[in-house]
């Protein structure tokens, strides 16, 4: 009598014999990251001492709305920026949490009309940085340095980053397809557990290559 094989056996016996002949079967390739493009408007970042000049003594940030990085918000307080020309920018958004240093942050049409010669910056690389003068509802403050054009850059955590195979530092090129797209050289990696994917450009670059209107945004190495 001949022996009778199952279905599913006969399936595995097929399986096995073509892994045999074609070799292992390719790993999955993994799935792209989430990519998330914002335009990061002019801004302030305060330190503790700066913010109870500006908003009176015992103040704190009030959450107005969280922003995309964790921990990272919006604040109900806005400040005025005086440039050296005596023109001024009014209710510029402070940003929060706290941090140990006042920065702000401009697109280089603000830094021109105020009449700044803000510098391309990473956040917190205040060398040689022109300052300004912010006026709060209780007070004003000299800054005598800390007015940058912030360096457009991306944030990743370590999975994503081994995705696009970079590392902290790395340069990278965003790519914006739209009516008036177009491509977007140097964007930096800043790279940390702490990151989730997100590209920040200020409202120049962001109206330079409509991104409102982007049908498709992607990154290249």
């Amino acid at each position: 009598m001949s022996a009778q094989l199952d279905p599913k056996q006969i399936e595995i016996l097929v399986r096995q014999a073509l892994q045999a002949q074609l070799g292992a079967a390719p790993a999955p390739v993994p799935a792209a990251p989430r990519l998330v493009v914002n335009i990061s408007a002019r801004h302030i970042h305060l330190n503790a001492e700066a913010l109870e000049i500006l908003f009176g003594k015992g103040a704190q940030l009030k959450v107005l709305k969280p922003l995309y990085q964790e921990g990272a918000y919006a604040a109900e307080q806005a400040v005025t920026v005086f440039g050296p020309r005596q023109q001024m920018i009014a209710h510029v958004r402070v940003l929060g949490p706290l941090r140990d240093y006042s920065q702000v942050e401009l697109a280089f049409t603000d830094a021109r009309f105020l009449g700044i010669d803000a510098p391309v910056r990473l956040s917190g690389d205040h060398r040689d940085t022109p300052g300004c003068y912010l006026v709060g509802p209780a007070g004003g403050l000299t800054l005598k340095s800390g007015v940058i054009r912030a360096a457009r850059h991306v944030h990743m955590s370590p999975p994503e980053a081994q995705y696009y195979g970079v590392k902290a530092g790395d340069l990278m090129r965003l790519v914006v397809e739209s009516e008036q797209g177009g491509s977007l050289e140097g964007l930096i990696c800043r790279i940390s557990n702490k990151e989730k994917l997100e590209v920040h450009l200020d409202t120049d670059e962001g109206n330079a290559v409509d991104l409102v209107r982007a049908r498709k945004v992607y990154l290249e190495k």
